[in-house]
């Protein structure tokens, strides 16, 4: 394997699609490690609420990058390049094929092409930013985001706190948008890919949704919520930020009832799977299929592990 790109298969798609039972699959057929890739499941404390792997299906064969890290921590583009990377080559020298599984794309290009050349932000730019948003909140910041870069607006939840900061210090610290700096990124591929999708109509998928909702609440995701928060106390630290946290918190302190609530949940849930949708249709190089199409992946994994 020595003097070539490693082969990872990237298994991607909105949330709820059934990515994990897919990657289990392929752990069945051939030697894996998966790895994720969804900026969400990175937090310790919320494995249900972000719909981790269980113990039992972390124990079929090696995961890596699920919960660990704590509420009160972030993790950037660049930083999830570092670890997957370093994860990649070493278990592919192992003699195992990386499986990255999630739905944060621009954690998935920034590790196959690269990551923008953007330069440094000046702490005066962060610390303006970020006082503006913990003044007004991350949904104003939003509001403003969407005139100064719609482009990059569209892609990102309104209560995406790190990633509605970064790109207002960006803009405020160098003059050109996040989008802008993308555009001028030359991609260099680091990874050969074989991009395996699975897809929903958003209909569909939305039944999927809601009876995903019902599994988590009777799992205990509103505990689990109530005892971080009861920990940390703040709501606008980085682990609080994944939709159904906002959410469950505004119950828990009584703002709003439990249905709506759940209401809430799914309401954004939905859209936040319909911008992931966006999102990937834009690549021209994934393998689309359903979740009863498992058995067709076979044969193209084979394929490219062969070639």
């Amino acid at each position: 394997m020595t003097g070539q790109l490693p082969k990872i298969i990237c298994i991607l798609g909105a949330t709820g699609t059934g990515k994990t039972d897919l990657a289990l699959f392929l752990a069945k057929k051939i030697d894996i490690s998966v790895i994720n890739f969804d900026s969400r499941q990175v937090y310790k404390e919320l494995p249900i609420v972000t719909a981790q792997p269980g113990v039992e299906e972390q124990s079929v064969c090696p995961h890596y990058l699920y919960g660990f890290l704590t509420i009160r921590e972030k993790i950037s583009a660049g930083e999830f390049v570092s670890l997957a990377s370093d994860l990649i080559w070493r278990e592919w020298k192992r003699g195992r094929v990386p499986v990255l599984v999630g739905g944060t794309g621009l954690y998935l290009r920034s590790l196959l092409y690269g990551l923008a050349p953007i330069p440094p932000v000046p702490d005066s730019a962060r610390k303006e930013v970020k006082q503006k948003c913990e003044k007004y909140g991350p949904e104003k910041l939003y509001q403003e985001l969407e005139k100064i870069d719609p482009e990059y607006a569209r892609k990102i939840h309104a209560r995406d706190r790190q990633r509605i900061i970064r790109a207002l210090e960006v803009y405020l610290g160098t003059g050109v948008t996040i989008s802008n700096w993308h555009k001028r990124h030359k991609p260099e591929l680091k990874f050969l890919a074989l991009k395996v999708g699975l897809s929903y109509n958003l209909d569909d998928l939305t039944k999927r949704l809601d009876a995903r909702i019902d599994k988590m609440i009777a799992l205990g995701a509103v505990e689990e919520v109530e005892n971080a928060y009861k920990v940390y106390k703040d709501e606008t630290l980085p682990g609080f930020s994944g939709i159904g946290c906002p959410e469950i918190i505004a119950y828990l302190k009584g703002e709003i009832t439990f249905e709506q609530a759940r209401k809430m949940w799914l309401k954004n849930t939905r859209a936040y799977a319909k911008r992931q949708i966006t999102w990937f249709k834009k690549e021209d190089d994934i393998f689309w299929l359903r979740e009863a199409e498992m058995e067709l992946v076979r044969d193209r994994v084979n394929n490219f592990l062969g070639s």
